[in-house]
């Protein structure tokens, strides 16, 4: 047999080592249960599919429960884990922002907690801290049911990026 890909070990693992995989990518044990149940992918690009209709049939419980493993925009992500680590390299953008933006952001996360109930969740890969920031004071002005979808959006695209991480080639 060629070399075993981590795709190949995700659909080969029992299930408890499989789920710690998944979770690295996105913290929804719901998510997680049904990207197991629906193993083997026979490809990266199933997988992310799969992932993407889960996502988009998943409660809000289950994406609030997603959104806790996430720091705050702008805060460094504490821990020597793989999520912790891919956190702090998506978030990469807000390490360069000035004193003025990061100070920014603090008050536009505090904001956004109070007006939603639950993290401002950005897909920060690529973004500088001002992106960031022009994002944040937007979705603001969102009614919570909008906001709620754009979440969702983000979230996809955050888990698509880290399944791509962890299984990609």
């Amino acid at each position: 047999m060629p070399d075993e890909t981590a795709l190949d070990r995700l659909n080969l693992a029992e299930a408890a080592e499989a789920e710690r995989e998944l979770l690295a990518c996105c913290a929804s044990r719901r998510w997680a249960d049904e990207l197991l149940a629906r193993r083997p992918y026979p490809d990266l690009a199933r997988l992310r599919g799969v992932s993407e209709t889960v996502i988009g049939e998943l409660s809000w419980d289950d994406i609030l429960q997603a959104l806790a493993a996430h720091p705050r925009i702008g805060e460094r992500a504490a821990g020597a884990g793989r999520e912790a680590a891919w956190s702090r390299a998506e978030q990469a953008g807000a390490g360069a922002a000035t004193i003025e933006t990061q100070e920014d952001l603090v008050v536009g996360n505090v904001a956004y907690e109070e007006r939603f109930g639950y993290v401002f969740l950005i897909c920060a890969t690529g973004l500088s801290a001002e992106a960031m920031l022009f994002a944040l004071r937007e979705r603001l002005g969102n009614d919570p049911d909008s906001e709620r979808e754009v979440v969702r959006v983000e979230l996809n695209k955050i888990v698509d990026l880290r399944l791509g991480k962890a299984f990609g080639s």
